[in-house]
């Protein structure tokens, strides 16, 4: 009976630690929103501008602003500049900003046109791998030796189109400077 009277001790015991542990809320988490939710589509965030200049000319601005700030050129047709530019802010970061020029005709004449830009910012981070090297003698069979190397590799870590604001502002206004500037040399020709 003292046996009997033990284990419904111990399992009373045992009921009473349980209620002190509360249940597990049982949670249901919607899905954090689509990032294609936040795209407001406002016309004060434009990424384009409209140029006193015919789509060859503004094109033309584009790249030269493009040159001269340090980037490699890597598409320049009728219309369309691309180029790229790499950083490294830190000493096992980089980063890469490519820049996608559209240039559109725009009125009858086609004298005006307007330049659709847009960024991406690429960042990539070192990572190291570490390879062992093992031996195999015919003879002896495989033999391992300890032999390692250490091989460090890019990896792309984050991507993300640079958000319309004071960079692109900047962009701008050199094209514009640049493209008076070249209004103005053929007008004194």
């Amino acid at each position: 009976m003292r046996g009997a009277a033990f284990a419904l001790a111990c399992c009373l015991g045992l009921g009473a630690c349980s209620s002190l542990i509360p249940a597990p809320l049982h949670k249901t988490t919607a899905p954090p929103p689509q990032v294609y939710q936040n795209e407001r589509f406002q016309a004060d965030e434009t990424f384009s501008r409209l140029f006193d200049g015919n789509v060859d000319a503004t094109c033309e601005a584009a790249r030269r602003a493009l040159l001269s700030q340090g980037y490699v050129i890597t598409r320049a047709e009728s219309g369309v500049v691309n180029g790229a530019k790499r950083f490294q802010p830190e000493g096992e970061v980089h980063v890469e900003i490519a820049f996608n020029v559209v240039c559109v005709p725009e009125g009858r004449a086609g004298a005006l046109s307007t330049a659709f830009v847009s960024a991406q910012q690429d960042r990539y981070a070192v990572k190291k791998s570490t390879n062992a090297t093992s031996i195999g003698v015919s003879a002896i069979g495989s033999i391992s030796v300890p032999l390692s190397s250490t091989q460090e590799s890019l990896v792309k870590v984050a991507s993300e189109t640079i958000p319309a604001g004071e960079f692109y502002d900047r962009f701008f206004a050199l094209m514009q400077r640049l493209l008076a500037e070249s209004s103005s040399s053929t007008a004194a020709r």
